[in-house]
């Protein structure tokens, strides 16, 4: 029987390894786009699907073939303008000049104190004096079923002059954004969510490391080797226990195959979900974090040239 051998698990790449502060991930660069428009969206992972469809990949060896391919539901409810941050350079960088609240929303009590009116005065910012300019928006968790009732807030870059910022958002803060508004069929996005999380795990399952023969001294599942006399320490790569799971994450470049408000549900609703009430996206691929995590879509710095700008059709939806 040949030797067992694997790779090593857990990549340094990733180090320390430092769990989330928040469930929601925080976005910190953005994107160059003359749209003007935000950068980004959000959604809640509800589960993976197998989608039959006709591959339309140009280079592709099963091109005008059905194919299966795995792929994510993550329902996404509109969203509401909150604020209006106005940023200037500096010589520690971008630094918040300025903010414009532009809602008082009874739904947002829970989350940040509120004034009694929120009547924003656009006449008094001009948009040319500052570098750039951010929106904060705030989700609607009541409209889905996953039970959550209070909302996260968010920031997005907008893309175009400070100009086109500033008409975006006088012109969409007191209406619904949607996903159709920003994201289309076909394009590409970066996804960032938070990792499952698994808790306290060993070094079997943290790192991959192998089980020792039954007759080894002391520990099976354990390092056999702490590392070198000198330097007297424990250097911070060999494997130990410790958390693991619920880490921020980024993948890049999923294409987007479908955006649509149709039903999808089946009998009783999705299993640890419930029933999905918005607009939903298929997302191609893996997306990290279980069911019900909320998930955020940037847009992506460096897309494949590779993937078609348009979404293959799609003719089944298999849910298991």
């Amino acid at each position: 029987m040949a030797k067992r051998s694997a790779p090593r698990h857990g990549s340094m790449m990733y180090w320390p390894r430092k769990r989330a502060k928040k469930v929601v991930p925080r976005i910190r660069s953005w994107a160059n786009s003359k749209d003007a428009k935000p950068l980004g969206f959000y959604g809640y992972k509800v589960q993976m699907v197998h989608v039959m469809t006709t591959d339309n990949r140009p280079t592709s060896r099963t091109k005008g073939e059905i194919i299966s391919i795995p792929s994510t539901i993550l329902e996404c409810p509109p969203m509401r303008l909150f604020s209006a941050r106005f940023y200037k350079k500096t010589s520690e960088g971008l630094q918040i000049a300025t903010e414009i609240l532009l809602t008082n929303d009874k739904q947002l009590i829970k989350r940040v104190p509120l004034p009694k009116k929120a009547e924003p005065n656009f006449e008094k910012i001009n948009p040319e004096d500052y570098a750039e300019v951010r929106v904060l928006a705030y989700t609607q968790p009541h409209l889905t079923s996953i039970g959550q009732k209070t909302p996260e807030i968010l920031e997005f870059g907008i893309g175009g002059s400070t100009s086109e910022q500033f008409a975006w958002i006088k012109e969409h803060y007191n209406k619904d954004v949607l996903v159709t508004d920003i994201l289309n069929e076909g394009e590409q996005v970066d996804v960032v969510s938070v990792s499952k999380g698994k808790g306290f795990q060993g070094v079997v399952k943290r790192f991959g490391v192998m089980i020792k023969q039954a007759k080894s001294e002391k520990k099976k599942r354990s390092v056999g080797n702490l590392g070198p006399w000198h330097p007297s320490r424990v250097m911070f790569t060999v494997p130990q226990c410790g958390k693991m799971g619920f880490h921020t994450r980024l993948e890049k470049n999923k294409w987007i195959l479908k955006i649509t408000d149709e039903d999808i549900n089946p009998a009783g609703g999705f299993k640890h979900y419930g029933k999905v009430n918005n607009q939903y996206i298929i997302l191609k691929g893996s997306v990290p974090g279980p069911s019900k995590r909320i998930v955020r879509f940037v847009r992506p710095k460096m897309a494949k040239r590779t993937t078609p700008k348009e979404a293959p059709v799609i003719d089944k939806v298999i849910i298991k």
